[in-house]
């Protein structure tokens, strides 16, 4: 690895859904924790349609720290785009992705920034347990992250987080992806680049509920399988394979049966429901197949990943305004 020389300009990515309790005690605690280490550094707080006070208090933190950005966007788009956008808008060499609750520790940054001044353009970090979910959900996780890597050339680390340290040319990199329905874990694997991983205990929410529960990640599961991995229709191959061979053997044992037992039981239950199974397998099938083209359908039709509606804040400066 070649090592970076210091200091270097950082930016920070934290969208933020309804946050407004938690920003004025978040953003002070990581602007202290990155000017710490480089006098040029920057806060984008990417509000993300949220229906509190969350612009407000953003705007507030703008005109009290020169260091904060605001963007707005017009409404909520979700985390994915949410990240999307603060990358898009980031101007440091290397950028930190953070949630806005407090839960990741700002103790971190400066071994991050270590290992990427050391050469690593990927910095993330990987939870050390799932204790504050709940057994269905822990379960769940391992089920995505085994179905997800099956087969794939590209591994998505199981239990690695948002929270992460990008090289700049990670950045650029995410930045040319068109697709709309985003899964950033995967985007994070697949461009791939010299990678660490730390391993951290998350934080108690500094306040308020979390927006992110079983439901969000099954979406968020859901987006991620059918936009990395063809493991889906793979099983759906195989359930086939498996169903073709079961009729098959079932006809040879009606055959022999016929001929060496009799036939004693008409068998309608049988037929009825041998068809009632397949046919919800074919209609499964069918269903999944849907969720492909539908997603190919959002894609073809190139709408834009995220409306910003207003900015606010300074920030670094523009690469090509720095002083030589």
């Amino acid at each position: 690895m070649n090592p970076r020389p210091p200091p270097p300009r950082l930016s920070c990515v934290m969208p933020a859904y309804n946050e407004a309790m938690n920003l004025p005690r978040v953003v002070p605690e990581v602007l202290a924790a990155l000017t710490a280490l480089s006098p040029e550094v920057e806060l984008i707080i990417v509000n993300d349609g949220s229906r509190d006070d969350t612009a407000a208090v953003a705007l507030a933190l703008c005109a009290g720290h020169p260091q904060v950005r605001l963007v707005d966007l017009s409404r909520n788009f979700g985390k994915e785009a949410a990240l999307a956008a603060g990358l898009d808008h980031a101007r440091g060499d290397a950028v930190v992705l953070m949630d806005s609750d407090g839960q990741h520790p700002v103790s971190l940054l400066p071994r991050m920034l270590q290992e990427w001044q050391q050469g690593a353009d990927v910095v993330y970090t990987v939870r050390r347990t799932r204790a504050d979910q709940t057994p269905l959900h822990r379960r769940l996780a391992r089920l995505f992250y085994g179905l997800i890597n099956w087969g794939s050339r590209v591994q998505v680390p199981a239990d690695a987080g948002d929270f992460r340290l990008l090289d700049a040319r990670v950045v650029r990199a995410l930045g040319a992806m068109p697709e709309r329905h985003r899964f950033m874990k995967g985007l994070y694997a697949w461009v791939g680049y010299r990678s660490v991983a730390l391993d951290y205990e998350p934080l108690p929410r500094l306040g308020g509920q979390s927006h992110y529960g079983l439901g969000g990640a099954f979406r968020l599961g859901t987006t991620g399988l059918l936009a990395f991995s063809a493991a889906p229709l793979r099983l759906m191959g195989a359930l086939g394979l498996l169903l073709s061979l079961a009729s098959l053997l079932y006809g040879m044992w009606v055959v022999l049966e016929y001929f060496f037992f009799g036939i004693s039981v008409p068998g309608y239950a049988t037929l009825a429901a041998g068809m009632m199974f397949l046919s919800g397998v074919q209609l499964m099938a069918i269903g999944l197949l849907s969720e492909y083209v539908a997603r190919i359908y959002d894609e073809v039709k190139r709408r834009p990943l995220y409306l910003v509606a207003r900015e606010a804040g300074r920030g670094l400066p523009p690469a090509a305004d720095r002083a030589p």
